[in-house]
């Protein structure tokens, strides 16, 4: 009885995962160059569903932008399913090496990025960079 109660409940752990993973707009083909045209600050979210890593800073950027309104007041926040986007010209053109990968642009500059890392304080400081960069 314990396994079944361990196996449904990591169904539906699995089946609630998008909702977890995204931190933003889900990316479509042009969003990004729109808000960009817009003067807006964008902040990239490369993930998949099933990347614990993804999670976990998925996790720090809900918390963050839970803490500070500004992030969101003032950045558009887009979650690139990189299961689906890995060969995308967006993908190409920023050189994104893979999911988990964090992107923050400005006109057309690139305030930062973070590659594979769950630290809650690279993940402030990033968002923090495109905040700057969104009010200068």
């Amino acid at each position: 009885m314990k396994r079944r109660h361990f196996l449904a409940t990591a169904a539906a752990a699995t089946l609630a995962t998008p909702a977890l993973a995204a931190t933003g707009t889900a990316y479509r083909k042009g969003l990004v160059e729109a808000e960009l045209a817009a003067g807006r600050t964008v902040f990239l979210d490369f993930y998949t569903d099933w990347c614990t890593t993804c999670r976990a800073q998925a996790a720090a950027i809900r918390k963050l932008k839970s803490e500070n309104p500004a992030y969101e007041a003032n950045m558009t926040f887009i979650a690139v399913d990189w299961d689906k986007h890995a060969s995308s010209r967006l993908a190409h053109d920023l050189k994104i090496p893979r999911r988990s990968t964090l992107v923050v642009l400005h006109g057309d500059q690139e305030i930062g990025r973070i590659v594979a890392s769950t630290r809650r304080a690279e993940i402030k400081a990033l968002m923090d960079a495109g905040l700057a960069a969104a009010t200068a």
